[in-house]
C-alpha cells in the first residue's frame, strides 16, 4: 500500500473492537498493518489477533549457557591455568563447583533475560509514538493502514460496529 493513509479508530469495550478488528480483515488489512493500543493487557486471542513472536526466551537460554560456561571456568579453568598446591586440597572441587555453577547459570540468565526484553521491546525508542488520551480512560484504540481511495468506506463500516471516532493518525512525541 503505497498510497495510504494510517486511521485510528477508538472503541468504547473490548466487544466492539474485536468486530471491528474483525471487519477489518473483512476488508483486506493484514495484521502487520494494524496495532491494537489499549491501556489494560488484552489476549490477542480475544481480539483475534496472532500472537507476538518474542525472542527473550532464547536469550535468556543463551546467557543461562554462557553463565554455566563461565562457572566451569573460573572453577576448573583457573585452577588448571594456575595450580596451587593448598596443603591436601583437591585442585577441582566439585561442591563448590556446584555452587558456582547455579549462581553463574542464574545471573547469566537474569542478564540476558533482562536485556532481550530491552531489546525486543525497541526501548529507547526516539522516534515519535502514536498516542491518544482516551486510551487512559479505558478506551481501546485500532491504528491501521488503508487504502487513500477507501477510506471512506473503512469510516463508515467501523463507525457502524460501534467506533467513537475514526480519524487520520497523527504522530506525537510524547
Amino acid at each position: 500500500m503505497s498510497d495510504s493513509n494510517t486511521l485510528l479508530a477508538v472503541f468504547e469495550d473490548i466487544e466492539p473492537a474485536a468486530d471491528g478488528i474483525g471487519k477489518l480483515h473483512e476488508l483486506g488489512v493484514a495484521d502487520e498493518n494494524m496495532d491494537v493500543i489499549s491501556g489494560i493487557p488484552i489476549r490477542p486471542a480475544i481480539l483475534e489477533r496472532p500472537s507476538a513472536v518474542t525472542r527473550v526466551g532464547w536469550i535468556a537460554l543463551a546467557g543461562a549457557i554462557l553463565g554455566l560456561l563461565l562457572a566451569v571456568f573460573f572453577v576448573w579453568g583457573i585452577p588448571y591455568l594456575f595450580p596451587l598446591d593448598a596443603g591436601g586440597q583437591p585442585i577441582y572441587p566439585v561442591p563448590q563447583l556446584l555452587i558456582i555453577m547455579f549462581e553463574m547459570t542464574m545471573l547469566g540468565l537474569m542478564g540476558f533475560a533482562f536485556l532481550g526484553m530491552l531489546v525486543d521491546s525497541g526501548i529507547p525508542s526516539y522516534t515519535p509514538k502514536e498516542y491518544v488520551p482516551e486510551i487512559s480512560d479505558g478506551r481501546i484504540a485500532v491504528l491501521f493502514s488503508c487504502p487513500k481511495e477507501e477510506q471512506r468506506k473503512f469510516v463508515d463500516a467501523l463507525t457502524k460496529l460501534g467506533a467513537k471516532s475514526v480519524e487520520p493518525a497523527e504522530a506525537r512525541q510524547l
